[in-house]
């Protein structure tokens, strides 16, 4: 299955991604999500500066208001 980047905050939903067969590393640092096929943040951050770096082209799914569920949905058609 897919690499998948998740904030290390989002515990219950690296778990669900994990039951699904996805290999999940955490994202501390943003050079973590170089190799990943799709990337999962809080969402809770937001860019204040007005800056952005790109260390990924990977797709990324905004878990703010989800459920595990419903973010794993979001991953798994963002694969597809």
């Amino acid at each position: 299955m897919a690499k998948i980047g998740v904030e290390k905050s989002l515990t219950d939903i690296s778990s669900a991604l994990r039951e699904r067969g996805h290999e999940v590393v955490d994202l501390q640092k943003d050079t973590d999500a170089k190799d990943c096929s799709c990337c999962v943040i809080s969402g809770m951050d937001s860019n204040i500066m007005g800056m952005q770096d790109t260390y990924t082209t990977a797709s990324v799914v905004a878990a703010h208001g989800l459920s595990a569920e419903e973010v794993c949905q979001k991953v798994e058609d963002k694969l597809h």
